[in-house]
């Protein structure tokens, strides 16, 4: 089943505070890395179309599907753009019938001095859906977010019933060798259950010049009103994983492995391991293709239950012209 927290949210939660918190990088630098001048000579985009696919499947058989196209009518790169975003979801929860959702947002990215944002508000014809994240470029990062979505379980989707996650990220940096993340969020779902997080994250970079840091991840996050629905929601759950991490920069292009083992715990179970695994490729932002793909894989329950694996690929292209 889909992370409750949101795929890709994509936002700073499932980033531990953005993308530099986990390289140990500055703000700063993430910004000369991740953005170089890799613009063509004379191609000034202005507009795009762009595709991207995200697919997940489980333990439990659980499928989901989501499929969308962006129209751009305002784009200047990745964090510059104003347009439309028609997506089709197709959930297949516990290996029972298909549902369908068709979506419609409005997406936008724009900056103002050090401060960034970016995000897409919508609907699915029954509420509002979608998620927005606004950050600065400081030493000492901040990122607040707030994303709405539904559970993509299967009372979750007969039953309709939503998620909305409040929180923020901050950077915390020692040196350039040493950085601490925090995140700290608000979950509100439909009925009485209200989950407090708390992640706290420690990046050693080891080998600038490979890209690599050692990482210890810990994660955890309290339930008001445990076991309400058909989601994985104890009382307390806590989550201590040791990562390896390598990013590297080739010709613009951005790569990311990643990988981790530790430990996981919830009220009323015993320790067990938790396992994490991913990947990313990046093209340069700013041209007249620009491609992304992922993979992920972990073991953090999301059903009720204790044997859990989950595994989501994704893959997206925009035509800049």
């Amino acid at each position: 089943m889909r992370r409750i927290l949101g795929a890709a949210a994509s936002l700073a939660l499932a980033a531990a505070g953005g993308a530099h918190a986990q390289t140990g990088e500055t703000a700063q630098q993430t910004a000369r890395a991740e953005h170089p001048d890799t613009t063509a000579a004379g191609f000034l985009p202005s507009h795009a179309v762009g595709l991207d696919v995200f697919a997940s499947t489980d333990a439990d058989d659980t499928d989901v599907i989501k499929a969308g196209i962006n129209l751009d009518w305002r784009y200047h790169g990745p964090d510059d753009y104003m347009g439309l975003r028609v997506e089709t979801a197709r959930f297949k929860p516990l290996g029972q019938e298909t549902t369908e959702d068709q979506r419609v947002y409005l997406r936008f990215a724009d900056k103002t001095g050090d401060w960034s944002w970016k995000g897409q508000i919508g609907t699915d014809g029954e509420t509002v859906l979608g998620s927005a994240s606004v950050h600065n470029d400081a030493r000492f990062r901040q990122e607040y977010f707030i994303e709405r979505e539904i559970l993509e379980t299967r009372r979750g989707l007969n039953e309709g019933l939503y998620y909305t996650f409040v929180g923020g990220a901050f950077d915390l940096p020692v040196n350039d060798r040493n950085n601490f993340t925090v995140v700290a969020g608000v979950q509100d779902f439909t009925g009485d259950n209200v989950r407090t997080h708390l992640r706290l994250n420690y990046i050693h970079v080891v080998k600038p010049e490979w890209g690599l840091s050692a990482q210890v991840r810990t994660r955890y996050f309290h339930s008001s009103d445990p076991g309400e629905y058909d989601y994985f929601s104890p009382k307390n759950y806590l989550e201590i994983m040791p990562v390896l991490q390598v990013r590297r920069y080739y010709g613009g292009w951005r790569y990311v492995v990643a990988g981790g083992v530790g430990a996981q715990k919830e009220t009323g179970g015993d320790w067990r391991s938790a396992r994490y695994f991913n990947a990313q490729v990046v093209s340069p932002p700013i041209r007249e293709w620009a491609i992304n793909a992922g993979f992920t894989y972990s073991n953090t329950p999301i059903s009720s239950g204790y044997t859990y694996d989950y595994t989501q690929v994704n893959f997206g292209v925009v035509r800049a012209f």
